[in-house]
């Protein structure tokens, strides 16, 4: 009873600091889909919370664990949202969850007539969590270098780590038939424990923000704040080495550093002969890029404007305007390109391409006149 006592108090301020999670993000009327997506989550963690504990009653399984079984997806579209700041929220990923939710109960109403059935249908939907938090996991650690924001990258390892172990956990005892992974079992203190340290790290990420400091610093994807801003926003009181930053724009604007394949933030930062993470402040505290590669992408995009309003190169492959720049491939240069400009790179080309016709053709139309 003293260790259901303490899983059940557990449990209880999980529930109150996701809750109170909310609240602050409905007050400041939060709207991005990093926002939205992290009240997904904090809602999925209350329901996770309540729904696995002890003494749950087992006439709700059959609506419960389809519910349950789709938080792997919303979880999965979070770590999407909060450490790829170039990730969009598509029509599809709520497709996709409500697929697996109508799939799980799918499965438990047809447990009681085709239970073969129902089990390897069940095996299958654990597979399908795993390979999310899998995804999840490769995306963390994917986009962890080129992450500026000091909070974020201390913050994003340990609330994936934990929240994957509590996935896995559901998937494996899914494939085993363990009863942890029903509502109400015995022995559930390691999933509450699991559950309130990733409530107290998701309530530190939003409420340990300076008021001075944009929102979509730290966790913002769990944040009440809006973190599909502009990817560079002023930091106030920020001091910065103005000769380290001189430095760097000389290697960017004049020896055009960023055209160099594959460049790494390590390399860049050998290249100034000064600490790594000095480097990342200097970028995101100085210049208020969050992400390196839009740093450099700025510096990229740039250059191809220039090669793709020139005359001398109408006959130059896009591709390779792209990959002179920097880009290595054209499928991220055209949507970096769109996303700076509004327009595809050819549309960019032929307009600019098309007002010195436009010119030469008006004048001699004002001499006439």
């Amino acid at each position: 009873m003293g260790l259901t006592a303490i899983d059940l108090g557990l449990r209880g301020a999980t529930s109150g600091v996701f809750l109170l999670i909310i609240l602050v993000a409905l007050l400041r009327r939060a709207s991005s889909q990093q926002a939205l997506l992290g009240m997904a989550m904090s809602a999925g963690g209350v329901f996770y919370a309540i729904a696995t504990a002890p003494y749950f009653p087992k006439s709700s399984w059959w609506w419960v664990l389809p519910l349950l079984s789709g938080q792997p997806a919303v979880f999965w579209l979070w770590a999407r949202a909060a450490f790829d700041d170039e990730f969009v929220l598509r029509r599809w990923h709520g497709v996709l969850w409500l697929g697996i939710v109508a799939f799980g109960f799918a499965l438990t109403l047809g447990w009681a007539y085709w239970p073969a059935l129902a089990g390897a249908g069940g095996r299958g939907l654990a597979l399908v969590n795993l390979v999310l938090a899998l995804s999840a996991a490769v995306q963390t650690v994917k986009t962890w270098r080129a992450d500026l924001v000091a909070r974020r990258r201390r913050l994003r390892f340990a609330i994936l780590a934990i929240n994957v172990g509590l996935i896995a956990t559901f998937a494996g005892a899914g494939f085993a038939a363990i009863p942890v992974a029903v509502p109400g079992a015995p022995g559930s203190l390691p999933i509450a424990l699991g559950l309130f340290v990733v409530a107290m790290l998701a309530g530190l990420g939003i409420f340990a923000i300076q008021p001075d400091l944009p929102a979509n610093d730290a966790i913002a994807a769990f944040a009440p704040g809006d973190a599909r801003g502009a990817d560079r926003a002023p930091t106030a009181r920020v001091v910065v080495d103005p000769i380290l930053l001189r430095r760097l724009d000389h290697l960017m604007s004049v020896e055009r550093t960023y055209r160099q394949e594959g460049l790494a933030i390590g390399a860049l930062a050998a290249r100034l002969d000064v600490p790594e993470h000095r480097l990342r402040q200097a970028i995101n505290e100085g210049l208020g890029y969050r992400n390196f590669n839009a740093f450099l992408n700025h510096y990229r995009i740039a250059d191809a404007k220039l090669a793709l309003s020139d005359v001398t190169q109408r006959e130059v492959p896009v591709l390779t305007i792209a990959m002179d720049a920097g880009f290595q491939s054209i499928g991220p240069f055209n949507r970096s390109f769109k996303a700076e400009t509004g327009v595809t790179p050819t549309e960019f080309r032929r307009e600019a391409l098309s007002r010195p016709l436009m010119a030469d053709v008006s004048e001699p139309q004002r001499e006439i006149g």
